[in-house]
């Protein structure tokens, strides 16, 4: 309320005590003029008393006035402001037509969804305690007839269609209110209007709502048959308006040449006129263009100045209400994203027990939130090196699959690591409209000629203290248009979710394996302690035999002749024979209490026991001195040979890694892969490290991690999976016409691998009567497993685990002797010929095997 709607004119200055109290009519030497005065310095005084009556008493009708009255000053102001433009040079363009459909890229750039309160990241605007009324949008437009309207005066026409264009919330609904509305105030053919909205790279364009529409059009179906057309920004005659803010009243629309005459030889409608005018908000800001075609006069005339007053005045309220309109489906679709990321952290907190089932979900999610083809995530192993530890995919059409399972880990589409790298490293948002483009994407990533790369969305994906922990990357948008800013800010609050609910599941996997590990630790604690010193100076004391009074240098080397003092005795020799004691500055009873120790901790069980690793130790040891390995090999990898035979089978329970993944057992908890071999790994450096069993603490820390490193792949590499795996490359190393080159590192890691190997499986070169003997043992205890299996969990064990089939042995030997046992002694005899002894003795025990399997063939034929 101002002072000039009063009849008088505010002149005195009151006391601070009469401002501050209201007028009473017991003053009775106040006059009316003064009392009102001093009332209205009282409100000036309490403004939130004027507010708070305002909402509680004003009635719709002095609302409405005061908007009139609030527009009208705006209209002054523009016309002083913007005079009618003059003609621009720039040339015409055909627009873009396209559909749209992204739900959530309607109206204006959405904010970013990631804000901060007290510190913490949050998607929720803050609360606010506002009631906010819901207006349906109205698909039923009712309104006085054009005769109606046309029998109002000029004021009272336009309060009429401001208040109906007022009552409208739905922004498409109230474009085609106002289209409607211009036609019948400037008896037009027909009206279009294009908002201001932005495009993938956050530049502004227009795009029409609705096109053509006239006073007689009918909503459903202008909405049924709305087609988008896009316009550049600055470009046509729209595009001049939008991005100067004038008007552009062309009487002849064929002499401009900003008109597209193009759209008129498509439909057969001929262009005459034309008014174009800018819709701004209250900040002057352009919102949007309406134009208006053709005077609906039948003498071609144009729009006269009457009509640019007419139509700015109109559109001064219509910018007012369109942005109101904007705002709130602005404000419903960000009610909307906020109950899909909160629906998405309901989805992943509720089930975080595994890392794979997590990233699979949101994968999900993110292919239907986001219309895109293909998903990756990738988490980080090593930031400062690029490398991803784990990586999943998922196809859109894979989303229909049922089995998770059966989608491979293993990515079919590239992973681009120069984009993801660079991702993972800096924690940079990548939008790449044009992969081909980038110099960070690798063109060859697309040889498959059934995909091809478009555009990349990629981004970072952290955990609560900032730090990357994976990468995710969106891959081609289904409607084929380049990822928007819309689709970054959503992804980029989407990728905060997802890192809290991967990195809460990594904890969960680490707690899991941290239990599982205590629950083995204190198995194997219960069951095994390491030998007493008194065992050791016993050890110490004896005289150890030579290698040739044990027959150590002897392929044919068999233990049945030595009982469990003498194999311990042996391997004192061989430590002595090789220079180790000398060499690694190892006292005598250290060794003799780590062997003890080692000997101590293997079971009791019917193969895979002390007497297995002893055999299989003295085979590396024949085929270092006897074989000449020695002459390859360095002391340290000689000696971490040797340990990693004494010790690869520690703590074997006589099941092998299937039962463990099967059973469930801790082992399979804690290790994923070559379970047994990670645990016989494990247990042998835990002996290492007690002490007085530490027999390499006498070597400098670089060559201890040598050591221990050779150990480690030795131990790992009797994994027969691992074997199948490498052996084709050590194959083709032995292969070569040239002599290999052992000073390679990789090259030396294969040779240790399948030396390993070939010890391992060395009983399949005894002497016969030997591989008889041992055969059965290895029979006996697979055969103890397929019966656990048969009796705890009611399946038939495979053939070689199936005591029902135990006459089948013969074959079986031949098949695994040709499968896994002669290939890798064939290989292993090309690097040195004194190996070959192995090799001859496999072939005449599979001789031996097919003579017995040829014979049982005779027998169940008769």
């Amino acid at each position: 309320m101002s002072s000039h709607h009063y009849p008088y004119h505010s002149s005195e200055l009151q006391s601070a005590e009469d401002e501050n109290r209201l007028p009473s009519q017991n003053d009775g030497n106040i006059s009316e003029k003064e009392e009102y005065e001093r009332m209205e310095r009282w409100l000036d005084a309490h403004p939130q008393f004027c507010h708070n009556y305002f909402v509680r008493k004003a009635q719709r009708q002095t609302v409405d006035e005061w908007l009139f009255q609030q527009s009208e000053s705006s209209w002054s102001a523009g016309q002083s402001e913007n005079p009618t433009g003059s003609r621009s040079n720039s040339g015409s363009n055909t627009p873009v037509r396209k559909i749209s459909t992204q739900e959530l890229d309607r109206g204006s750039l959405l904010n970013p969804m990631v804000s901060t309160v007290d510190g913490t990241p949050t998607f929720l605007a803050p609360y606010s305690n506002t009631n906010q009324s819901v207006c349906q949008p109205q698909t039923k437009l009712r309104r006085r007839s054009r005769s109606e309207l046309q029998a109002l005066d000029e004021k009272e026409l336009m309060y009429e269609l401001v208040k109906d264009a007022s009552e409208e919330l739905d922004v498409t609904c109230l474009c085609f209110k106002i289209l409607q509305n211009v036609c019948i105030l400037l008896n037009a053919d027909c009206c279009s209007l294009f908002l201001v909205q932005y495009n993938y790279a956050g530049e502004k364009m227009l795009v029409s709502k609705l096109f053509d529409v006239s006073s007689s059009s009918n909503y459903e179906q202008c909405r049924n048959s709305m087609e988008e057309i896009r316009i550049e920004w600055g470009t046509g005659i729209i595009g001049y308006v939008a991005k100067t803010g004038e008007r552009l009243n062309i009487p002849d629309a064929y002499q401009d040449p900003r008109f597209n005459y193009e759209i008129d030889q498509k439909t057969g409608y001929k262009t005459h006129s034309i008014l174009s005018m800018p819709i701004k908000d209250r900040d002057g800001e352009v919102i949007g263009v309406a134009q208006t075609v053709n005077k609906f006069s039948g003498k071609d005339e144009p729009f006269d100045v009457k009509d640019e007053k007419i139509f700015t005045f109109y559109l001064a309220f219509c910018g007012i209400g369109l942005k109101n309109a904007q705002q709130y489906e602005k404000s419903l679709l960000e009610n909307r994203r906020n109950q899909v990321l909160l629906d998405l952290a309901r989805v992943i907190f509720e089930d975080q027990h595994t890392v794979a089932n997590l990233i699979h979900k949101i994968m999900m999610h993110t292919l239907a939130l986001l219309k895109c083809e293909v998903c990756q995530v990738m988490l980080v192993q090593d930031c400062s090196k690029g490398i991803f530890s784990d990586v999943f995919e998922l196809h859109a059409t894979d989303v229909d699959k049922n089995n998770q399972e059966e989608l491979s880990r293993e990515p079919r589409y590239p992973i681009n690591i120069g984009i993801t790298g660079h991702v993972a490293t800096t924690g940079d948002i990548l939008n790449i409209p044009n992969a081909y483009a980038d110099c960070r994407f690798d063109p060859s990533s697309d040889e498959d000629a059934r995909f091809k790369t478009r555009s990349i969305l990629c981004m970072p994906i952290k955990n609560a203290t900032g730090q990357i922990i994976g990468v995710s990357q969106l891959i081609n948008k289904s409607d084929r248009t380049p990822f928007n800013k819309n689709d970054e800010h959503f992804f980029e609050a989407f990728a905060i979710f997802c890192g809290m609910g991967i990195d809460n599941t990594q904890m969960y996997e680490k707690a899991v394996k941290a239990i599982a590990r205590q629950q083995v630790s204190l198995e194997v604690l219960s069951y095994h302690a390491t030998a007493s010193g008194e065992e050791a100076e016993k050890l110490k004391s004896i005289t150890v035999p030579t290698s040739s009074d044990f027959n150590l240098l002897d392929y044919n080397f068999n233990d049945f002749t030595l009982d469990d003092d003498n194999t311990l005795q042996a391997c004192v020799r061989m430590f002595l024979d090789l220079g180790f004691l000398q060499r690694f500055q190892i006292r005598n009873d250290v060794l003799c209490r780590w062997l003890l120790s080692v000997k101590k901790n293997y079971r009791n069980v019917t193969y895979h026991n002390w007497r297995h690793a002893f055999n299989v130790t003295q085979t590396m040891f024949c085929m270092i001195k006897t074989g000449e390995m020695g002459n390859i090999l360095t002391p340290s990898e000689q000696i971490a040979l040797i340990v990693a035979t004494l010790c690869h089978d520690l703590d074997h329970r006589g099941q092998n890694n299937q039962f463990q993944i099967k059973a469930m057992t801790p082992l399979a908890q804690l290790y994923s892969t070559s379970t047994l071999e990670h645990h016989h790994f494990d247990q042998c450096i835990m002996i290492l490290n007690t002490k007085g069993n530490d027999i390499l603490s006498n070597i400098s820390q670089d060559e201890y991690r040598n050591i221990v490193r050779v150990l480690e792949g030795s131990i790992l590499a009797t994994d027969l999976a691992l074997y199948f795996r490498n052996r084709t490359r050590f194959f083709n190393l032995v292969n070569q016409e040239e002599s290999c080159d052992w000073t390679n590192e990789d090259s030396r890691e294969l040779l240790q691998a399948m030396m390993m190997t070939a010890c391992d499986v060395s009983a399949i070169t005894k002497p016969w009567e030997i591989q008889q003997e041992i055969a059965k043992l290895v029979a006996s205890e697979f055969f103890e497993q397929g019966d656990i299996e048969r009796q705890q969990w009611n399946i038939t064990p495979i053939s070689m685990m199936d005591r029902d089939k135990q006459d089948e042995l013969p074959s079986m030997q031949v098949s695994f002797i040709d499968a896994v046992c002669l290939p890798v002694y064939r290989a292993i005899s090309k690097i040195s010929p004194k190996l070959k002894p192995l090799q001859d003795g496999c072939e005449e025990n599979r001789r031996q095997w097919q003579r017995l399997s040829d014979e049982r063939k005779i027998t169940k034929d008769d």
